[in-house]
């Protein structure tokens, strides 16, 4: 059954005599996907802007010499696939002059499948940089990979950056390598005295061909692969990649390894926000909130450790449930660790909202205004902190989230400021929600039995991550194994709105900029 967004999205397709097929709520629950024409394939995304959905993935799987391209839309939780089929050698008309989070995505595609795009505002190489020839594309079912007789790649020196001329223009090139223990990435300012004009992005040098060696993989060693898209979302992408291969099968998970699942997920997040807020600090010279609240992720990640045998709980989300269990005293010690943490970070989170040096740093810079998160459809707590209050866990519940309320925080002033203070509530709220999963957890096992796959199925995980909506596509073949795999991360999202949010600040304030946003490297670089 369609809801409301999706009917009212077909309703505006009918007046505009734009055909497209019935809709399907089984096909990748809970989207409804409808079919659509190439023809009517950009018709159907402008009638999804004008209903005021959200554009948030785009995949394409080779068929023999066709395509199957699909797009997701949501809209106040209701999720809209668009599936469209090419033709032998047709083009398929670019979604990015619409929605511009498409442009990268799209780029990703014709990189790795060689699928072309009619009217893409930008044609240039994303995901490729000089690894394979013109003409190769790994993606494709026939292309057999022999990294052992390529020798070493190429730097990729002549990507085309854009230019900015006029009087007193300079441009600063940053990286890929960085002075930091962090992943690769190339930042190309244009600048005038210190003040950015502009910053252009250039990332895949972590490209891991996680689509590729994705293909042939049994449900247990996909979700291993899944858990190390992003090392700091291990939890959040293996669910994701789980609640997909789940469905696809109609497995029904165990209750108590849903609760477990949601316990380490918020513990994921907890960490990882506690880093990020002593992060911001230490950018701009605040020693004290990075030395404290690095002390308390530390000691957070190794009660983790203990609990789950891992800091980060690596390869503890498996097809069917979890892979340990926790007992009574184990659940005394977290429920006392979180009412202890909350009060403690609530109080140094204090100590640092009264800093006036602090706060001159931070407030006004690195500004994300609602209207351009809208127009490029971030997600997490970049757009919490620009009025964008979407939470998966929330609007489009799974369990065990559906059975528990919890505080979603929105402020509007999309600063580098803003940005700190969604992180520090939602610091508090997954703390209560610790205590109150932990409280409840159900007896049972933890784990079901994976069936035994006959047919060619597919599903569709979505999760919320601590960044924001993770959104997984897995399809299986006859022999149970992979046969594609997609997973979004939110930096898919998150970088192109770096690129905006540091225009019209100083250079300084870059770092301090970035790390508000920290989208990942090896996230976005599959």
């Amino acid at each position: 059954m369609a809801g409301s967004e999706i009917q009212s999205f077909l309703n505006t397709c009918a007046n505009a005599n734009i055909p497209v097929g019935e809709p399907d709520s089984s096909a990748l629950p809970p989207a409804v996907v409808i079919s659509v024409s190439v023809h009517f394939w950009c018709q159907a995304a402008r009638v999804a802007q004008d209903c005021g959905l959200r554009w948030c993935a785009f995949w394409v799987s080779p068929v023999g010499d066709n395509f199957d391209a699909f797009c997701v839309l949501e809209k106040s939780g209701d999720y809209l696939v668009l599936k469209t089929r090419t033709g032998k050698g047709e083009s398929l008309p670019s979604q990015a002059p619409i929605f511009s989070a498409a442009d990268r995505l799209e780029r990703h595609a014709h990189d790795l499948l060689g699928i072309e795009f009619v009217n893409a505002p930008d044609s240039r190489r994303w995901t490729r940089h000089q690894a394979w020839k013109e003409h190769e594309f790994p993606l494709r079912p026939d292309f057999v990979d022999s990294p052992g007789q390529r020798g070493e790649t190429a730097p990729d020196t002549e990507y085309p950056f854009a230019r900015a001329r006029g009087r007193g223009v300079i441009e600063i090139p940053v990286g890929p390598v960085h002075a930091g223990i962090i992943e690769p990435g190339h930042f190309r300012f244009q600048a005038v005295g210190e003040m950015v004009l502009n910053l252009e992005e250039r990332l895949g040098y972590v490209h891991k061909g996680i689509e590729k060696l994705a293909v042939g993989r049994d449900p247990e060693s996909l979700a291993r692969l899944a858990g190390r898209v992003s090392g700091d979302s291990t939890v959040s992408h293996a669910w994701a990649a789980c609640q997909a291969l789940e469905r696809a099968t109609a497995l029904e998970v165990p209750p108590r390894a849903l609760w477990l699942r949601a316990i380490m997920a918020e513990r994921e997040r907890v960490a990882n926000h506690l880093g990020d807020i002593g992060a911001i600090c230490n950018d701009v010279g605040f020693a004290f909130g990075q030395y404290q609240l690095t002390r308390l992720k530390e000691c957070f990640v190794r009660t983790s450790h203990a609990t789950f045998g891992h800091r980060f709980m690596m390869d503890r989300v498996v097809p069917g449930g979890v892979s340990c269990d926790i007992d009574a005293a184990q659940i005394d010690t977290m429920t006392q660790e979180a009412q202890r943490l909350s009060q403690e970070t609530a109080e140094i989170v204090s100590m640092l909202e009264y800093s006036e040096s602090l706060e001159d740093r931070l407030m006004t810079t690195g500004r994300l205004t609602p209207e351009q998160a809208n127009q490029l459809g971030v997600v997490g707590y970049v757009g919490r902190a620009s009025g964008r209050g979407f939470d998966v866990r929330r609007d489009r519940p799974y369990a065990p989230y559906d059975r528990f309320e919890f505080a979603v925080p929105v402020y509007r002033a999309g600063d580098v400021a803003a940005r700190a203070k969604i992180r520090a509530d939602e610091i508090g709220a997954s703390f209560e929600l610790i205590c109150q999963v932990l409280q409840s957890i159900p007896d049972g096992p933890v784990k079901a039995r994976f069936p035994d796959i006959k047919t060619v199925c597919e599903g569709l995980g979505i999760i919320e991550g601590w960044r924001g909506e993770i959104l997984t596509y897995v399809q299986l073949g006859e022999e149970g194994t992979t046969t594609r795999f997609f997973p979004r991360d939110p930096s898919w999202l998150l970088w192109p709105a770096l690129e905006q949010l540091v225009q019209d600040n100083i250079v300084p304030d870059f770092p301090v900029c970035n790390k508000s946003v920290n989208a990942s490297y090896s996230g976005h670089d599959l």
